[in-house]
């Protein structure tokens, strides 16, 4: 195998282990090599620190991160709610502790999520009244019955890419709207902090995408993307964590002014820390 190795990371939050980070120059995203085998996966998940997964705020990073989520939830509730959906079919893939879910609810839209985490899908199942699942249900739920279908930092984490944009396409109305929000590799931040950058997130995620690579993966399944929107925090928190990563220590004055720094350099490249795409059937 001819190996362009983009860049090596380790696994900071976990293992320690060390993965490299193959460039698919075709359609330019990365993908983490080796990857773990789907039994052994969910063990680099088993870590008090894999936040998304729980409710606590024991500490700065958990209190930035709920600070933030918190305000993110009603940008994301705005966001979906300006696509004109009559039925107002939502499924959230990755869905966490149902935050999101939840709001949405609350907003008169018809729900359901998708969790694999039991602890996160139990505690999702109390917010929402038991409308999340495990993976599973996907291939029983009815094709083109979604108006829209989000991923909120998710599609990096889900093994075989392109089969399950196929699933995402055939789940999502001719009309409908596909939201994903990833991290974005050429940020400035990710190659200030490089092989610390904590988007990465090895081998939790397997694959890291730019721009390009969203566009053109998306191209292969007869979809385009409209818009992108900046997720502007992310900067200020995935510095943060690199920060950890590098120094041992939090640092927030050095995270902060890296994260300023990041998001006015995106103001002119448009490569923001994280990304959030808007994505349409091309014949509509």
């Amino acid at each position: 195998m001819n190996k362009n190795v983009y860049i090596k990371v380790n696994d900071y939050s976990v293992s320690g282990e060390e993965f490299e980070l193959i460039h698919n120059s075709e359609l330019d995203y990365l993908e983490t090599f080796p990857k773990p085998s789907l039994e052994k996966l969910s063990e680099y998940y088993e870590s008090e620190d894999y936040i998304s997964h729980t409710n606590t705020k024991r500490n700065l990073l958990e209190k930035v991160y709920h600070l933030v989520r918190n305000y993110s939830l009603n940008r994301k509730l705005k966001l979906i709610n300006s696509f004109n959906s009559e039925q107002k079919k939502l499924l959230d893939i990755g869905c966490g502790t149902g935050a999101f879910l939840n709001i949405a609810k609350n907003n008169n839209w018809d729900i359901i999520g998708i969790e694999p985490d039991d602890k996160a899908r139990k505690i999702a199942n109390v917010l929402t009244g038991n409308l999340v699942y495990s993976p599973e249900k996907i291939s029983k739920l009815k094709e083109k019955s979604f108006d829209v279908i989000t991923l909120w930092h998710v599609l990096e984490h889900l093994p075989n890419l392109e089969e399950q944009l196929s699933i995402l396409k055939k789940l999502l109305k001719d009309n409908g709207t596909l939201i994903i929000a990833v991290p974005n590799y050429k940020s400035f931040d990710a190659k200030y902090y490089k092989n610390f950058w904590a988007a990465f997130d090895v081998p939790r995620h397997l694959w890291h995408f730019s721009q390009k690579s969203i566009s053109n993966l998306f191209a292969k399944q007869n979809m385009n993307v409209v818009k992108t929107k900046p997720m502007l925090f992310d900067a200020f928190y995935v510095s943060l964590l690199s920060e950890k990563y590098k120094s041992k220590s939090m640092n927030p004055l050095k995270a902060f002014y890296i994260g300023i720094k990041s998001n006015l350099k995106a103001k002119q490249s448009g490569e923001y820390s994280s990304l959030i795409y808007i994505i349409k059937n091309n014949n509509f």
